[in-house]
């Protein structure tokens, strides 16, 4: 398969597209600790409607971070799971998160010196 990204002029481009989005960083932690199925990420991110789920999953599955497999029985099973390359952005993610923290504590540090003062 080709770069999905065929316009992009960097390697961070190339990975901002594959990984850009409100979405896609969010379905990829949670495929980080187990495979999934469609109705167990839905209950995971609430605020993403279904629409919006099933085409960011297609995306990753296109950029080969995510296997979708089909199982044939009734009713279908279908399961997501990170490839071997959505695995190496193990560490990405966790970075992603403990920056996260930090972020999130420079807001909850300064509205306390703000109410100290």
């Amino acid at each position: 398969m080709n770069n999905p990204c065929v316009d992009c002029q960097s390697p961070v481009e190339s990975a901002l597209h594959a990984l850009g989005g409100k979405w896609k960083p969010l379905i990829l932690w949670h495929l980080l600790e187990d495979t999934r199925r469609f109705g167990e990420l839905k209950r995971l991110i609430p605020d993403i409607t279904q629409k919006m789920l099933t085409q960011q999953l297609r995306e990753l599955e296109g950029d080969r971070l995510v296997h979708r497999e089909v199982y044939p029985q009734v009713p279908p099973k279908v399961e997501y799971s990170l490839t071997e390359l959505g695995r190496t952005l193990e560490s990405v993610l966790n970075v992603l998160c403990e920056w996260g923290k930090t972020f999130e504590n420079s807001f909850a540090t300064q509205e306390a010196k703000a109410a100290a003062s």
